[in-house]
């Protein structure tokens, strides 16, 4: 008698498997895919983001007398060199160029060196009074910087720095957004078994801060210091207060003095305007993808 092995029959997909089986862009880890909706909207965006620079350019290559006309022109003129040599010669744009390359720098260096420590010391140290004093730097936010240009006007008068440097430095060396920005960032993507490692291992407090909380903090630290370098070249109330324009002016002080007369010749102010915003594009058209690729690489590691 022989007995006969049956194999038994495999177990069915369950019918609720099979209907949630979608396309693999729409499943986890799949790639999303923008619709036409999503690059129209993106365009008109882009468009309105750049109209600005556009007619910036656009005006400074007429001439006064056509953009006084009705309907205002739409089109590049020729006269766009020869307003760009004028602004430069005229507001002594050179000089305020490197002028404005230090203030900028040092105060951008500056505020995230010490918004980094001071963010690390609100976020991962425990001291008496920590709460409050948080609460004091995000306060100091809520103030209008105009009512600080009374007393700050008094002291550079006293240190007699007026129509110096110094006197637009040193009011920017510090910034509360600084501070509460990178201690937002460092309370995520800084853990803490990181840190009490580093203490285990005999690093004190400085060594901790250089090897561990800069190059952790260094994604956050690159877009802090474009925003403040972006925010002091752009800075006008108070340099165009303690500077003047044959002394030692910034691109906003020197750009003021230009076009002044009975009528204002515009197209010198707009190239001016437009020399004045150069700068800013060239810096974020070479560091603008590496400061967008660090943000995504700490927020992954967060």
């Amino acid at each position: 008698m022989t007995t006969t092995l049956t194999k038994p029959p495999a177990d069915p997909v369950p019918e609720k498997s099979k209907r949630t089986r979608g396309p693999k862009s729409a499943r986890a880890g799949g790639q999303m895919h923008a619709g036409p909706v999503a690059y129209v909207i993106l365009v008109l965006f882009t468009l309105g983001s750049l109209f600005p620079l556009v007619w910036s350019a656009i005006a400074a290559s007429r001439d006064n007398q056509r953009l006084a006309e009705t309907p205002p022109p739409f089109w590049f003129g020729s006269n766009l060199i020869k307003n760009l040599d004028l602004a430069w010669n005229d507001a002594n744009l050179g000089e305020a160029f490197l002028n404005t390359t230090i203030v900028a720098g040092v105060s951008a260096g500056t505020i995230v060196f010490l918004s980094t420590i001071a963010g690390f010391a609100f976020a991962k140290l425990k001291f008496k009074g920590r709460g409050a004093a948080m609460l004091v730097v995000v306060g100091t936010m809520m103030v209008p910087p105009q009512l600080s240009v009374i007393p700050l006007y008094m002291m550079v008068a006293e240190l007699d720095w007026a129509d110096q440097l110094q006197a637009v430095i040193l009011p920017s060396l510090v910034s509360a957004f600084g501070v509460f920005f990178m201690r937002q960032y460092l309370l995520q993507a800084l853990p803490n078994e990181i840190i009490e490692a580093a203490r285990v291992d005999g690093a004190s407090s400085w060594r901790v801060v250089w090897h561990v909380v800069f190059p952790t903090a260094r994604p956050a630290m690159a877009v802090l210091g474009m925003l403040m370098f972006v925010q002091t070249w752009n800075d006008f109330l108070w340099p165009f207060l303690v500077l003047t324009q044959h002394g030692n002016p910034t691109v906003q002080v020197a750009v003021a003095g230009l076009g002044r007369g009975y009528t204002p010749d515009q197209s010198l102010i707009m190239a001016g305007a437009l020399l004045g915003t150069l700068p800013l594009l060239l810096v974020f058209a070479i560091f603008g993808k590496q400061i967008v690729g660090g943000i995504m690489q700490g927020a992954v590691k967060g």
